[in-house]
């Protein structure tokens, strides 16, 4: 056997012992993603006023579900008034889906992930900065 032949499988065996590592890393990852999807699907919000009188429920990205109303809100007559406390509960609702929804996906992916940052910050740039670094990087070395 040729020392050529024996470089070459020690080589391909560490090669496949990296692959089967990241292959591994990747199967887990996919596994958390498929267990995220099925938590934020099911994720459900219920924020009520403070009086009791309405109660919002949403989504795992704000969106609104249901809106209840306790019949004791009718007797003010006040519609501005039942306006502004419905605005107010589905809005209280809304962040605490956001951040419900934000500790989801922060507990399933890295903590410099674009996409843990963009639901952080809202600033959409983060979901595409390390595409943007790796261009730069291979820019530099062929400008």
């Amino acid at each position: 056997m040729a020392l050529a032949d024996s470089v070459d499988r020690d080589a391909n065996r560490a090669l496949r012992a990296r692959f089967d590592e990241v292959y591994g890393q990747y199967q887990q990852l996919r596994s958390g993603l498929d267990e995220l999807q099925r938590k934020l699907a099911q994720l459900r919000v219920v924020e009520r006023s403070d009086d009791g009188q309405v109660t919002a429920t949403v989504g795992p990205r704000g969106e609104l579900i249901s809106v209840e109303l306790q019949p004791a809100v009718f007797r003010e007559r006040d519609a501005r008034a039942l306006s502004e406390k419905i605005t107010a509960t589905v809005r209280r609702a809304t962040a605490a889906a956001v951040a419900a929804t934000q500790e989801l996906v922060a507990a399933h992916l890295p903590a410099n992930s674009g996409t843990v940052e963009y639901l952080r910050t809202g600033d959409f740039g983060t979901l595409l900065g390390r595409a943007d670094a790796v261009v730069r990087s291979e820019a530099g070395r062929h400008g």
